[in-house]
């Protein structure tokens, strides 16, 4: 049935609360709102491959909402992803979005920037993950023309309007939002979002539930780990993953840390016994079979990791 038809059977009052509804029950498979605590919510996207219907938005983003607007942390993978992630705003906030922090260099921490600076957003991000987005915007935008294809349209890469080298500190409605950067974990840039009074961090990928993370060539296992130590500390309540739902630091580190650890410790050994970037991929990390994507990623994962230690 197209549309005008459906609204004539719904009735006047019916047809208004159906529109209003449309575009959440379009989101339902595609992004999840989360609340996380007061004034912070997760806007979990699915932890597949990107693809037309989620628009490079196979991730999960963050909201906090104060009195004078509201903060997004990681703006989409395209133009039409930013949009959708509107769209998902809307059913929490009435509030502008005043600033998009970008928590790294990967697609969707930063493509859909220009979406967000149309609607009068400041962007932030770190200068070391600009210099990430810059150097990879070209093969990022070559590889979501190949998965989204005309969910594409629209999108060219912008950069952040104000960076910062290791904090920058956002006081908004009369809430404090410090961002950190570390050094490199997923990406050369990654940083966390520590709101204190709402005992909440939003950790972009340094941070991976559910699924298994990926370790690539703009990856540093041992970095990563140090990385995720410095958020842990922080010994947060709340905790907003880069992939997956909101959880506690308990599960972030079973998921993340302890991957990291374990492919480390794994690796180590195989270069100590004399074994080669060949053997990687058979190496153990069985205890994390129970991750999503598991199967696509361990062996990838394992000969990265052996690029990156081999002459340590």
């Amino acid at each position: 049935m197209t549309l005008a038809p459906m609204i004539r059977r719904l009735g006047p009052v019916l047809a208004v609360a159906w529109l209003v509804l449309a575009p959440v029950q379009a989101l339902a498979d595609v992004l999840t709102v989360q609340p996380v605590t007061q004034d912070i919510w997760a806007i979990v996207g699915p932890k597949e491959q990107r693809n037309a219907e989620n628009l490079a938005n196979n991730a999960t983003f963050g909201l906090i909402v104060t009195p004078e607007g509201a903060v997004l942390v990681d703006p989409g993978g395209s133009w039409k992803g930013a949009a959708m992630i509107h769209t998902a705003i809307r059913t929490i906030t009435d509030q502008p979005v005043r600033h998009v922090i970008n928590t790294g260099g990967q697609d969707h921490r930063w493509l859909g920037n220009g979406y967000w600076q149309a609607q009068g957003a400041q962007v932030i991000a770190s200068a070391a993950a600009v210099a990430d987005q810059t150097a990879r915007a070209s093969m990022q935008m070559s590889g979501l023309a190949q998965f989204l294809g005309t969910g594409l349209d629209g999108t060219e890469p912008a950069f952040a309007d104000v960076t910062f080298e290791t904090d920058h500190v956002l006081d908004l409605g009369g809430l404090r939002i410090e961002i950190m950067h570390r050094g490199q974990a997923h990406t050369p840039g990654d940083s966390y979002v520590w709101v204190p009074a709402r005992q909440t961090v939003l950790t972009g990928d340094i941070v991976y539930t559910e699924r298994l993370l990926g370790n690539g060539p703009q990856s540093n296992v041992r970095s990563w780990m140090t990385v995720f130590e410095a958020m842990a500390s922080l010994a947060p309540a709340h905790l907003v993953p880069g992939h997956g739902a909101a959880t506690d630091l308990a599960k972030a580190r079973r998921d993340t840390y302890d991957y990291l650890v374990n492919l480390r410790q794994r690796i180590g050994a195989l270069i100590e016994d004399g074994g080669n970037i060949i053997d990687a991929p058979a190496i153990d990390q069985s205890a994390f079979a129970y991750l999503e994507q598991f199967d696509a990623l361990a062996g990838r994962n394992a000969q990265a990791a052996y690029e990156q230690m081999e002459w340590e």
